[in-house]
């Protein structure tokens, strides 16, 4: 068939809206293909219609959306682990037992109560912190009668709290020359200068 026998088509009612529609839809990529997109929308006059017959409504396409993550359980946060009680080294242990490795200082929390130890440990530390001091001494008693004293339970977990940790590295039982049982070495940070 020749070019000149095929009848040319034109487009229909829904073509015609179809392609308004579309063409509206579309983003120009530069500002000139904007004055094309508006030219095209103008393709043909609508041409009326019968009365009993309605033009087809069209829904706009929605926009389409990303699908959403699957909606994951929240697993709690737990707080930053603190760092861990560094206790002394072998060597430092034998060097302080000997005498070589100075203590700089000592508390004996007996006759206190626990309230009272609390705090006169604590301002104890942070003193011996301030004036730089490396390694302390701290007796708790070993307790009576065969029982494990109050403070030689309470001390070690007092070490762990977050107001001890700021001054406090480490600490472990003491040479028998200082107390063994009923003492601690306490390893402490030293001060910063402000």
């Amino acid at each position: 068939m020749s070019r000149e026998g095929k009848k040319r088509r034109g487009l229909t009612y829904e073509d015609r809206v179809l392609w308004t529609t579309v063409a509206k839809s579309i983003k120009p990529l530069r500002a000139e293909a904007k004055n094309v997109a508006d030219d095209l929308t103008d393709v043909a006059p609508e041409p009326a219609r019968p009365p009993g017959k309605q033009p087809p409504k069209f829904i706009k396409p929605a926009k389409v959306q990303k699908p959403l993550a699957p909606a994951v359980a929240a697993k709690p946060v737990a707080p930053p682990a603190e760092p861990k009680m560094e206790p002394l080294t072998r060597r430092m242990k034998s060097r302080v037992a000997k005498g070589k490795h100075a203590i700089d200082a000592r508390l004996d929390l007996h006759g206190f109560t626990q309230h009272e130890a609390h705090a006169v440990l604590l301002r104890f530390l942070l003193t011996a912190s301030t004036r730089d001091a490396r390694l302390v001494l701290v007796i708790t008693g070993k307790g009576r009668g065969g029982e494990i004293g109050v403070l030689r339970r309470q001390v070690p977990h007092w070490l762990g709290l977050p107001e001890f940790r700021d001054v406090v590295i480490g600490f472990e039982d003491a040479h028998i020359a200082h107390g063994g049982e009923g003492a601690l070495y306490v390893r402490v940070k030293r001060g910063r200068a402000d």
